[in-house]
């Protein structure tokens, strides 16, 4: 029987063990000494609410579905009908091909081809790599086409320390400035997180804080690594993602609109962009033909330490 996220591709490392899926070249499950740091889905089930997929070539929300870039209008499916929106891209629900595999790594590959709505051509490369300081999500996406193209990219995971909710543990979270968003869940304004329910540049607990934000002006560390951590005060126990320079954004998702992950859970998506950026041209990358972009993020447990690159 074939599983509908396609192939189950396991990689693993000492107590380390990460699973990427064939459909969408996600990332469905990453635990460290048999505790689950990611809240995915099982081996016979779909992804639901976004979790590990990979978000190409925009991350978040596309107003109307519609954009123009180089002087043309584009429309897109729109696949967030309730709210008239196309979200997170074109790649979530396709196929993915294993380039190369070793136990401890595995590298993903896809071509979008040209579609109505987005008639460019893009490969994706995206390295899962184990180490004993967690593990490295590497992306490159190379514009195969004769034509510029609007690019952005983004990836889904939840993060779990497996308490019955998020409520209880502490959030640390190095921005400086969140997103306002009207009820489509587009941005509608910026403002300093000081004095704002959402200032967490020092650890607090979480509480019934409701997350559905972009953040950016992330404080930088000497390497150029901005990290996210969520400690569990009982246990002592904590999670970290962290993003190299290329991911200026990063969304926060409590999920409570969704049964399936209401605040049991933590959405930490990079981004390279806000949402709705095709439209408004906010930090959007315009990708030349034969041109390359790579981006690198990834997640750490208590005894590792994140690191990062940007080449």
């Amino acid at each position: 029987m074939i599983a509908p996220s396609g192939e189950q591709i396991t990689i693993a490392l000492g107590d380390q063990q990460a699973v990427i899926v064939e459909v969408g070249g996600g990332l469905r499950s990453y635990s460290v000494g048999g505790r689950e740091l990611v809240d995915g889905y099982g081996a016979h089930e779909m992804s639901t609410s976004g979790r590990g997929q990979v978000l190409i070539p925009w991350p978040n929300r596309l107003e109307g579905g519609s954009y123009e870039f180089g002087g043309t209008h584009y429309q897109l499916p729109l696949n967030e009908p309730e709210r008239h929106n196309a979200i997170h891209g074109l790649v979530r629900w396709t196929a993915w091909n294993v380039a190369e595999r070793e136990a401890h790594r595995v590298v993903m590959r896809h071509i979008l081809y040209p579609q109505p709505g987005y008639p460019f051509l893009l490969r994706t490369i995206i390295e899962y790599a184990l180490s004993d300081r967690g593990l490295r999500v590497r992306t490159t996406t190379t514009n195969l086409g004769s034509e510029p193209c609007p690019y952005g990219r983004g990836a889904h995971p939840y993060l779990t320390l497996g308490t019955a909710t998020i409520d209880p543990l502490f959030l640390t979270l190095p921005a400086n400035t969140v997103l306002e968003s009207d009820k489509r869940g587009l941005p509608i304004d910026s403002k300093a997180v000081e004095f704002t329910g959402f200032d967490f540049r020092q650890s607090r607990r979480i509480g019934s804080t409701v997350l559905d934000h972009a953040f950016t002006d992330l404080q930088w560390n000497d390497n150029r690594i901005a990290r996210v951590q969520l400690r569990d005060p009982d246990s002592e126990i904590q999670v970290s993602l962290w993003v190299d320079h290329s991911y200026p954004y990063l969304m926060l998702f409590s999920g409570d609109p969704l049964p399936n992950v209401n605040r049991r859970s933590l959405a930490i998506e990079p981004m390279t962009c806000p949402p709705n950026a095709f439209r408004t041209g906010v930090s959007l990358i315009r990708l030349e033909p034969g041109r390359s972009c790579t981006g690198t993020w990834g997640i750490a447990s208590e005894g590792y330490t994140t690191f990062g690159s940007t080449n």
